[in-house]
């Protein structure tokens, strides 16, 4: 269905480029010459539709630079967290798979010191009850 509408769109589009340049067909002198707008060797003569089409593309060109260099930091932060999480996962593969080695062996923990918290007994090192 957005493919429809797309293929709809354009074709509109492309009707309103030709109407506009079927009724300005006419030829104008566009001159690059700011102080003798008369001098032949700086201007050049088309037709209004292919004037007013070039410009709005440069336009949009200009544009689309303009955004991409004003997003330079968005994509360089954006290369950067992608590299972290990167990272990140790596580490948690890691991470995954030695405790996935380990899950055979049972885990021994260590006896508390004779000075310390008598677990079995219920007492801590005064002697008082846990």
């Amino acid at each position: 269905m957005r493919k429809f509408f797309s293929t709809l769109f354009a074709i509109f589009l492309g009707l309103i480029f030709v109407t506009f340049a079927v009724a300005n067909r006419h030829f104008v002198s566009v001159s690059f010459d700011p102080f003798d707008s008369k001098n032949s060797s700086l201007s050049l003569s088309m037709p209004l539709f292919t004037l007013i089409i070039v410009a709005s593309i440069l336009g949009v060109v200009a544009g689309s630079c303009a955004t991409w260099f004003g997003q330079r930091r968005w994509r360089r932060a954006a290369r950067k967290h992608e590299a972290d999480a990167r990272a990140a996962r790596a580490q948690l593969a890691e991470m995954r798979s030695d405790a996935l080695a380990g899950r055979g062996d049972p885990q021994r923990f260590a006896l508390p010191e004779r000075g310390g918290f008598n677990v079995a007994s219920g007492r801590d090192k005064q002697g008082m009850t846990l």
